[in-house]
């Protein structure tokens, strides 16, 4: 098991390759919460993730062989980005395998950073044994993207950075996947200070840790907006050290993360992606468990899509009754439409979109049904609006 002086060593391993990211208090957030929180922007690092720090803490201890021959990863995101920079940065060849499904903007993004792109198998275990088959072959240098000391111990900077920067924390809240993150953040925080309390946060549909060291069998689902920690197994490595000194893992939905990524967005006017947002979520989740602590999130990346993250926001504006859907009922008679949107107007309310139906109502013959997507100031708002409408003579419910 790796120990704080090899996470020191990889710190200064690290000096000046990596950022050491911002660590402070959104206000805002605590408030809301109840809690001190603090968040740790590993989302700032140049390819947006903490996966650049175990990554080049690995590459960095290659001997003279291993560097000349080069080295293989298999990921579909960040850990590709990671190796490949750090690979160009330091000469190396670097060869990574992704799934064919990968979408084209990460690929050229890590191709880009002057990696070998090798597209293989419909998903990441097919890719992972291709890349094992390669590195076999080709004598490289297998980089995993979790389940290797090296890697551990260079996520685990992130842990000195913020007790450093933040000594009076009580708690600190991470998201897990494969367990590289808060594995290293583990060793490192529970020997600077052994009462601190190390939470840990996956998804409803990726529970593979959770199961693990809570002997449970939740099923696992197939797709989750937090891809970054969609791992079907843990590391071997890692879950002997989430075992022995991570204390508790809670699990987050996906309109938790979602919420929470809506709220970074607004309040710290910072775009994480689903993973970095799982923190966040279980505080919004389960405020009370946090309430009066001094809490450190870890906003772990910022690798986003962004049609996913335009369909995110739009999701967060229904939910918040910024954004509403409103069906009238009128007298089809010259007028009606135009009356319909005076009143909605007059309330303050803007028209997104406007449906005009007239034959799938069952309505009678001599009526028509508006539907309208309207632009709201919040829940209050709506009724305001249902209220105007009602008021001039026309039924009107929110759907």
């Amino acid at each position: 098991m790796i120990e704080l002086a090899d996470i020191r060593a990889a710190a200064v391993r690290l000096q000046g390759q990596v950022l050491n990211t911002p660590c402070v208090e959104s206000r805002t957030i605590s408030q809301i919460v109840g809690a001190q929180v603090f968040l740790k922007f590993e989302n700032l690092q140049f390819t947006a993730s903490f996966k650049e720090r175990g990554a080049c803490n690995k590459l960095a201890q290659l001997n003279d062989e291993e560097r000349a021959l080069g080295v293989i990863a298999m990921s579909a995101g960040n850990h590709a980005q990671g190796v490949a920079y750090h690979a160009q940065r330091l000469g190396l060849r670097a060869v990574i395998v992704m799934p064919r499904f990968t979408p084209g903007v990460k690929v050229e993004r890590t191709r880009s950073f002057g990696a070998e792109i090798v597209l293989h198998g419909d998903t990441l275990d097919e890719a992972r044994n291709h890349a094992l088959k390669l590195a076999v072959e080709q004598r490289l240098t297998f980089v995993h993207p979790y389940d290797d000391e090296a890697i551990v111990a260079g996520q685990g900077t992130v842990g000195i950075e913020m007790l450093e920067a933040v000594p009076q924390l009580d708690t600190l809240v991470v998201a897990v996947g494969g367990g590289g993150l808060i594995a290293g953040i583990a060793v490192a925080a529970k020997a600077l200070k052994p009462d601190i309390e190390v939470i840990g946060v996956q998804t409803l549909r990726f529970p593979s840790m959770f199961n693990a060291i809570k002997h449970q069998s939740l099923p696992q689902g197939s797709s989750t907006i937090a891809d970054g920690i969609a791992v079907g197994t843990p590391g071997r490595v890692t879950q002997e050290i989430v075992e022995k000194l991570v204390d508790d893992i809670v699990l987050v939905d996906e309109g938790d993360i979602e919420q929470a990524i809506v709220m970074l967005l607004e309040i710290e006017k910072t775009l994480v992606e689903g993973a970095g947002a799982a923190p966040l979520a279980a505080l919004l989740k389960d405020p009370g468990r946090f309430r009066g602590r001094k809490v450190g999130l870890v906003l772990s990346g910022g690798n986003i899509d962004p049609l996913l993250l335009a369909a995110i926001i739009e999701r967060g504006m229904v939910r918040a009754g910024r954004l509403a859907r409103i069906r009238v009922s009128a007298r089809d008679v010259p007028g009606s439409l135009a009356r319909i949107t005076a009143i909605v107007s007059e309330a303050g309310a803007n028209i997104d979109e406007v449906h005009h139906q007239r034959a799938f109502t069952v309505l009678a013959a001599q009526n028509v049904e508006v539907e309208l997507v309207i632009q709201t100031r919040g829940r209050e708002h709506i009724r305001d609006v249902l209220a105007a409408l009602h008021q001039g003579g026309f039924q009107a419910q929110e759907q």
